[in-house]
């Protein structure tokens, strides 16, 4: 059984990878989009608490598990925040995710 699953990543500046991600390692969608060496700060380092991991779920949102209310609060501070945006650190890589499309939210600067 494959334990790989393909996400579509694009970046800020519009670019697309498909990239391929483990799921049997316990990473969530965040730390894989670090080791990946994409521009995501983290800070809060996965505990729902800073938004800086926001992703918008381009394609494939019905698969995701719903919202935990510390992920919703948290999304709620934000002031550009879209209907089908997320954390990153709250998205556990699983198989039924394959496929998944993502695009990293923009960033204030």
């Amino acid at each position: 059984m494959a334990t790989d699953i393909t996400i579509h990543v694009e970046d800020r500046e519009g670019n697309t990878a498909t990239l391929s991600a483990p799921t049997d390692m316990g990473l969530s969608l965040m730390e894989f989009l670090k080791a990946s060496e994409y521009d995501i700060l983290a800070t809060c380092g996965g505990m729902a608490l800073c938004a800086t991991c926001c992703v918008d779920i381009m394609e494939g949102e019905e698969k995701l598990n719903e919202m935990s209310d510390d992920e919703y609060a948290m999304l709620d501070t934000l002031p550009d925040v879209l209907p089908n945006s997320r954390l990153a650190c709250q998205i556990q890589l699983s198989p039924e995710y394959d496929g998944l499309r993502v695009r990293l939210h923009a960033m204030d600067n």
